[in-house]
């Protein structure tokens, strides 16, 4: 694997970035999947509704207020993997690779779609291997080409603020749709 120099990320560019990238392939993503796959009729459904709030649920509206946490979760983690992320011309895969087999298929609980959910929940294969699949394995792509990609290109001033400028929007529509709720 051939390797690139640059300039030598920190904890805060790094973090601040997946913070940002998590939050937004995140909005994105969950959007596209709401209206694709209808979660609110599959939200709906025995086996499920027992489990998952409902879209119209508040809670659900503000999902995206705390997914600059799990975004700053993401950054610590690919901070201290940088050498193995970064440096790389496709570290992009490797990191995407390493979020596929740690936060979605291998996990330490019985997370659906994880190989514990599948052995250990009685929501059926189908639920877990369906369309929440497909967006989390999107989601977690997006993520890891848009962190590498940013922090290998950390000087484009313009998309730094473009970037930044959308995760506030992306904060404040939830934060206004509670609020007038």
């Amino acid at each position: 694997m051939s390797t690139t120099p640059i300039a030598v990320p920190t904890l805060w560019g790094v973090t601040y970035r997946a913070v940002v990238v998590h939050t937004l392939t995140y909005l994105l993503v969950g959007a596209l999947a709401f209206a694709l796959f209808d979660y609110p009729a599959l939200f709906a459904e025995p086996g499920l509704r027992e489990l998952f709030r409902q879209t119209d649920d508040p809670m659900v509206m503000a999902g995206p207020l705390f997914q600059p946490l799990r975004g700053a979760l993401f950054g610590l983690v690919f901070y201290l993997l940088r050498e193995s992320f970064f440096t790389h011309e496709r570290g992009w895969v490797t990191m995407w690779i390493m979020l596929v087999v740690v936060g979605i298929l291998s996990t330490f609980g019985p997370a659906l779609g994880s190989i514990e959910g599948l052995i250990y929940t009685r929501v059926p294969a189908r639920f877990q291997l369906g369309w929440g699949m497909l967006e989390v394995l999107s989601q977690s792509l997006l993520l890891s080409v848009g962190v590498w990609y940013w922090v290998r290109h950390a000087e484009q001033r313009r998309l730094t603020v473009a970037l930044s400028v959308l995760f506030v929007i992306g904060l404040l529509l939830p934060t206004l749709g509670l609020l007038l709720s």
